[in-house]
């Protein structure tokens, strides 16, 4: 991988290396990427990594490289500005909201709750941080508190007119950056440096992404626009005490007709925006330029901390101008919907029908890039994630097209004498809604057979809850469920007893790692197909189908084979772990697409034998009590 990865950077190429869980291909690329001497960016998607990389792997590849360059490379951390305490928010409070209720919330919060208490710590913690950066507070604080002393990047007064600017933790990291040869960074900073055109990352030569599986998914989430009424009448807010009456009546009579449009919102795609949306974002569009521009011309100096106001209440109302004005003027490429929750009400939401071209003319020109993930060949190979990323097909040249190449550096563990694909094809299709007592019975007679030690991954969060219910009155093992802690704290719990399980949904499919013998079966309730009533997701199957190709398996096979091979990858963490994957799926045994989905899962062994894969789960467990009972004594 090392020698793949030098040679990308010397020819100015591409390269995408699928390494599986094990190989160190943190090492694989950043020995190359140091002794290459140009600036590098790292992207990666969990704050696990970036974690890793800063506190672990570069210090440690830094030290061991240092006799042979001469020199010690620079690293430093950069995330988005609202990861950072903001030490103006902290010392003169948030801009007043009179319908909020918390003038200062220093002094509303009262020291006895939550978020007083919150707030109270955070004012503590400003004092001993050095780098006031969110993910260095431990234990950590609500959203909400968070909310109250940090701000986004519209929001900031910038550091020459704010008087806490040369203090800044948000300026002092970009400036770390700046000077560094390794800057450690997320996906979404990555997105909004190639998105929004405003260079936030520091000019580099080579850029590196980790966890690449996860990119188009937080490309298009930095790409998406929201509008809800909630937002709006925030906006309105905002921008009414600093403007004048005529500009702020014209926004609000324009968010009150938006909401009461939002309050008929039926979930579902707009494939046209209705004559009545069209009208209403007008005029909210209209209304908002007419408020920007008043903003602009007005000083109100009786209104306390004018410039933090008038910053906070532009990037509402920009905020709201531009997604009114994207949705009004309906671009084919776009994606607009309706969502409906529970507690927040309706959102209208607009979405790129794909980020494929987005990534390729901002993210392959003047650069070097890697991309490695444990999964980015599906189906036995990586056409599939290079289309997604804007690539063509492997060794097709062209003159504008990326030239890159693929590589799977394979895995140090033996997949096939390590662990188990079982399908369970006697059972009954799984449908849309509707109680799977067959896969009920299935999941508890593993679970007994495994002794515990199971990681549930279902497609949805009801389908979790239902079999954690069921399961805790059938069997006398410990069944832990997503939500009901935090996922640190669960997981620890998991990783302690052997005879616990842990159900929940996406988020376990790829942050759980557990090695040992607390986690030798991995049971997945279903393909995790997008839901069929995914607006996103339908409208790019769709799109797919229209230019001639297959809509299905571009998109929705391919994103459940990422998932799968995500979730099947938790099992075997270390050269010693042994285990099962159960898929409670007949349709992965039956369906033409089965096999696409299951050459993208690590190579197990493969059956579709109920009894042998008992006998084989009875066998692990047992072995996993005679070595715990031997550790004991």
């Amino acid at each position: 991988m090392a020698e793949a990865v030098a040679q990308a950077i010397d020819d100015g190429t591409h390269l995408l290396v699928q390494a599986g869980t094990g190989t160190g291909k943190s090492l694989g690329y950043l020995v190359p990427a140091l002794a290459h001497g140009d600036r590098v960016v790292v992207a990666t998607a969990t704050l696990a990594l970036q974690r890793q990389l800063v506190e672990r792997d570069l210090p440690r590849t830094v030290e061991a490289l240092h006799p042979l360059l001469r020199r010690r490379p620079e690293f430093a951390m950069l995330k988005g500005r609202s990861n950072y305490l903001c030490l103006h928010r902290l010392h003169e409070g948030v801009p007043q909201e009179e319908e909020d209720g918390l003038f200062d919330p220093f002094e509303a919060a009262a020291p006895t709750s939550k978020l007083g208490q919150d707030l109270l710590r955070l004012r503590d913690w400003s004092d001993e941080t050095e780098t006031g950066d969110r993910d260095d507070l431990t234990p950590g604080v609500s959203d909400r508190a968070w909310g109250q002393v940090s701000v986004s990047s519209r929001e900031c007064l910038g550091a020459s007119k704010c008087a806490y600017g040369a203090e800044c933790f948000a300026e002092a990291a970009r400036e770390r950056a700046k000077l560094a040869d390794v800057v450690v960074t997320n996906h979404a900073l990555l997105a909004i440096d190639a998105i929004e055109g405003a260079p936030v990352l520091p000019q580099h030569e080579v850029l590196i992404v980790d966890e690449a599986h996860e990119l188009v998914s937080r490309v298009t989430g930095v790409a998406t626009g929201e509008l809800t009424p909630g937002q709006v009448n925030r906006a309105v807010r905002r921008a009414a005490k600093l403007v004048d009456e005529k500009a702020a009546d014209q926004l609000q009579t324009a968010a009150e007709g938006f909401e009461k449009l939002m309050e008929l919102a039926l979930p579902g795609r707009l494939q046209e925006v209705p004559e009545d949306l069209a009208y209403a974002l007008m005029a909210l569009r209209d209304a908002a330029r007419a408020v920007i521009t008043a903003l602009g011309n007005t000083r109100d100096r009786s209104v306390q901390d004018e410039d933090a106001v008038r910053k906070q209440a532009m990037a509402s109302v920009e905020n709201v101008h531009a997604v009114a004005e994207r949705i009004a003027n309906g671009s084919e490429y776009d994606v607009v919907w309706y969502e409906r929750h529970d507690r927040f009400g309706a959102s209208l939401r607009v979405a790129p029908l794909s980020v494929s071209g987005l990534l390729r003319d901002k993210l392959f020109t003047d650069r070097s890039v890697v991309l490695t993930s444990a999964t980015l060949k599906l189906g036995g190979d990586f056409n599939g994630v290079g289309a997604s990323l804007g690539l063509a097909a492997e060794g097709v040249e062209g003159e504008d097209l990326p030239v890159w190449k693929g590589i799977d550096v394979g895995s140090p563990f033996d997949y096939p004498r390590q662990g188990i694909l079982y399908v369970a094809r006697h059972l009954a299709t799984p449908g849309r809604e509707g109680s799977r007592t067959d896969m009920m019975d299935e999941l508890a007679e593993l679970i007994e057979a495994a002794g515990g030690r199971t990681l549930g991954l279902f497609s949805s969060m009801r389908a979790a809850q239902a079999a954690a219910e069921e399961l805790r009155g059938r069997l006398d093992k410990p069944v832990l469920l997503q939500g009901e802690n935090t996922l640190g704290e669960l997981i620890k719990a998991f990783a302690g007893d052997a005879e616990t399980c842990l159900f929940g949904t996406l988020s376990l499919w790829q942050g759980v790692d557990v090695p040992g013998p607390n986690c030798q079966l991995v049971v997945m309730d279903r393909i995790p197909f997008p839901r069929p009533d995914d607006p996103l997701m339908s409208a790019r199957q769709k799109a797919v189908e229209e230019a001639g190709g297959n809509g299905f398996m571009a998109v929705a096979a391919t994103h459940a084979a990422l998932l799968m091979a995500q979730g099947a990858g938790r099992l075997v963490r270390a050269t010693g772990d042994r285990g099962v994957v159960a898929v409670l799926d007949p349709r992965l045994a039956n369906a033409r697409y089965g096999s696409f989905l299951r050459a993208s899962m690590p190579d197990f062994w493969y059956t579709t034998d109920r009894n042998q894969v008992r006998r084989s789960l009875a066998a692990i467990d047992q072995a996993a009590r005679d070595q715990a009972a031997k550790a004991a004594v």
